[in-house]
């Protein structure tokens, strides 16, 4: 993970490196409040921090569901949300031709799930010289990664990164083998676990996908356990009013409770 951290910028080697924030952008206050609620947290406990929360979710389950505010307004939050709290920022791109535009604002360019096979897309976000994280899709075994970390070293991107989020397994339901962790990282590159992403049913709500946050700590603790570098986990202040993930994603005011619990784990290791 040193080039996560590098880029970071932290000077001593932390248990782990966090990537979290709401799922997608609903305005500049909630996103605002997310992202210095977080920070501060991470600075008391010395945890690495990069915010994240999507411009677009172009993936929605339904026609109508809420997607965000779009790549102009939704880079614009992000980059006052670097200025006011300088903090490090990732965001999804869906196309290539966005790559370049987002590369202005983002520190880290992410690659979404469904989209993890496009090379075109991963090709234009390694191309950017920004550092690449690419959710594994549900679809993929842990050793199909391999193709795609090296369709982003092709285009010259070293600086790669895998995030396990769960495979599919029957109908609406994720499951987690853990064993993956260990055999991504033994391609040379860091694995971050997706712990809420892990615990969504995709489509179980019939017009958008339900979850199960109650399990999303179990999940996180694991991951440290497996030797995981790095969590993803949306999290939001009221989820249940949440405009996308809500069902997955982990209240703000239980993440000090998780984190210093996370940090115990490793240190135990």
């Amino acid at each position: 993970m040193n080039h996560f951290l590098q880029a970071i910028n932290s000077k001593a080697k932390p248990p782990f490196f966090l990537i979290a924030g709401p799922c997608v952008i609903e305005n500049y206050d909630i996103t605002y409040q997310v992202a210095r609620t977080l920070g501060e947290l991470t600075h008391k406990l010395g945890i690495p921090f990069i915010f994240k929360a999507s411009f677009d979710k172009a993936n929605r389950t339904a026609f109508n569901a809420f997607r965000g505010p779009g790549m102009d307004e939704g880079l614009e939050i992000l980059k006052k949300i670097k200025q006011n709290l300088g903090l490090k920022v990732i965001s999804d791109i869906h196309l290539p031709e966005q790559a370049q535009k987002a590369s202005e604002v983002l520190d880290f360019i992410q690659i979404p799930a469904f989209l993890c096979r496009q090379t075109d897309l991963i090709v234009a976000a390694a191309q950017t010289g920004k550092p690449v994280n690419i959710k594994k899709g549900q679809f993929l075994a842990p050793w199909d990664c391999k193709n795609i970390i090296e369709k982003a070293r092709s285009a010259g991107c070293e600086k790669v990164s895998i995030t396990e989020r769960g495979t599919s397994f029957g109908y609406n339901n994720l499951v987690v083998d853990f064993r993956g962790i260990e055999i991504i990282q033994d391609m040379g590159v860091p694995v971050i676990f997706d712990a809420t992403h892990s615990v969504q049913l995709p489509g179980g709500k019939g017009t958008a996908s339900s979850g199960e946050r109650k399990f999303a700590p179990t999940l996180a603790r694991a991951a440290m356990a497996a030797g995981a570098d790095g969590l993803f986990i949306e999290t939001h202040p009221n989820p249940d009013a949440a405009l996308c993930d809500g069902p997955n994603s982990i209240p703000l005011h239980d993440m000090e409770a998780l984190l210093t619990s996370l940090i115990k784990i490793k240190e135990a290791l």
